[in-house]
């Protein structure tokens, strides 16, 4: 188990994904806490015993039945482990409880919100996040997956066929309650259709303007005319990013990072044709510097927004 547990922890921490506590469920049966909660249910009224086990009275909370947590034999159910680790995490001063499912679990919402409440605790404050299963392609052909057969592709596997900005960007680019469909050969592909080339493309584009300008001899502005931005992709662009700070608290407040590779989109498809139609070095000294000015607000909040879904900002491509 531990050389497992060692596997699994070295390929996240290769993905960019840390977690600052890794908890046994053992150590609930060690320490106690499991009998503890269930005793807490017990002196609450929660528990009630039938057939010689012990149900939680669940429908009370709104579930559509009531659920073992102890049975005939003595031995604790999956569900009794939950609300222990649950008021564990209370009990280390989270405010907050996320957890992650597969949304084959969702069945399992309504009792662990109602244990969660029978504790004594506010349900408001756990939230239960779906996940769907990300289909894999390579191109239109579908790769065959079973775990029972023992058919899978491990995401070491896949980090290194498609890189770790793709596959990150990729599962980040859908709602994680949708079903996703990965592309493997459109992960690799050097084009606009593929979404993460794209906005780091955007990014690279910026940084090739700050290098010419350099070249002549141009120096950045520190500040500028911004009332000179007259054509309307300067006004759209300007728009788009003052939307940032609204879709990133959105994000983080509703738990959806996809609403920041969805702006990422729109703001790259902004500047992408911007690029294709404006000259920036030629111009006015003054619209020049208003341009330039825009330029590198946009650099900045491409790389910011890739920063936080831990995809690199490239400079050249």
């Amino acid at each position: 188990l531990d050389t497992l547990v060692a596997d699994i922890r070295d390929d996240l921490e290769q993905f960019g994904v840390h977690f600052d506590c890794w908890f046994s469920e053992r150590s609930l049966v060690d320490s106690g806490a499991i009998t503890r909660a269930i005793e807490t249910l017990k002196t609450n009224n929660h528990l009630y015993q039938q057939d010689g086990a012990w149900w939680f009275r669940s429908t009370a909370f709104g579930d559509e039945k009531d659920r073992v947590v102890l049975r005939e034999n003595g031995a604790h159910t999956y569900f009794a482990a939950d609300i222990a680790y649950h008021l564990n995490k209370v009990e280390r001063g989270f405010a907050v409880l996320i957890d992650i499912w597969g949304a084959d679990h969702h069945g399992y919402i309504p009792r662990v919100k109602a244990s969660f409440s029978a504790l004594g605790q506010d349900p408001q404050a756990l939230h239960l996040l779906l996940v769907q299963f990300a289909v894999l392609y390579r191109g239109r052909e579908k790769i065959s997956m079973s775990t029972r057969g023992g058919s899978f592709v491990t995401l070491r596997a896949l980090r290194h066929e498609v890189g770790n900005d793709a596959a990150r960007f990729f599962y980040i680019l859908r709602k994680s309650e949708q079903h996703m469909d990965f592309d493997l050969d459109l992960a690799k592909t050097q084009s606009n259709e593929n979404p993460v080339y794209y906005i780091q493309y955007a990014h690279a584009r910026i940084c090739s303007v700050f290098r010419q300008a350099a070249k002549q001899g141009i120096v950045p502005p520190e500040s500028a005319d911004y009332s000179k931005l007259l054509r309307d992709n300067e006004q759209s662009l300007v728009a788009i990013l003052a939307r940032y700070p609204e879709v990133v608290a959105t994000a983080a407040s509703h738990y959806e990072p996809h609403l920041i590779a969805y702006y990422l989109r729109d703001l790259a498809t902004e500047l992408h044709s911007y690029y294709t139609s404006c000259r920036f070095l030629k111009a006015q000294t003054e619209v020049r510097n208003a341009r330039l000015r825009l330029l590198a607000a946009t650099r900045q909040t491409l790389a910011n927004g890739l920063g936080l879904l831990g995809v690199l900002a490239l400079k050249e491509m």
